[in-house]
């Protein structure tokens, strides 16, 4: 298990941000406001946790006009694209050998 911890950053691991690149992943692209409501966040801690992935490289945010209000919009980059799929596939190899030791 300890290896977990190794293989993906601390950006990435941490349990809050870890649930913004879940929701980015599936959504594809999201408000701040829908994030912080889905996180149950403060604007402060939804602001800071989104900047920390922003620069680290994995979401990228966008300044769109709607309903006449400036709304930011974010989304993964390729490369948090990339590094959220190689942690579905750490946890994927982890299940099969959970499996594999439990026969």
């Amino acid at each position: 298990m300890s290896d977990l911890y190794l293989k993906f950053d601390s950006v990435f691991f941490e349990k809050t941000r870890l649930s913004i690149l879940t929701l980015l992943y599936r959504e594809g692209r999201m408000s701040f406001n829908s994030l912080k409501e889905a996180l149950a966040a403060t604007d402060g801690a939804a602001y800071t946790h989104l900047e920390k992935l922003k620069q680290a490289g994995y979401v990228t945010r966008d300044k769109e006009l709607i309903a006449g209000n400036v709304s930011s919009q974010y989304e993964l980059t390729a490369a948090g694209r990339k590094e959220f799929k190689a942690y579905i596939e750490f946890l994927e190899a982890m299940l099969k050998e959970q499996g594999r030791m439990k026969e």
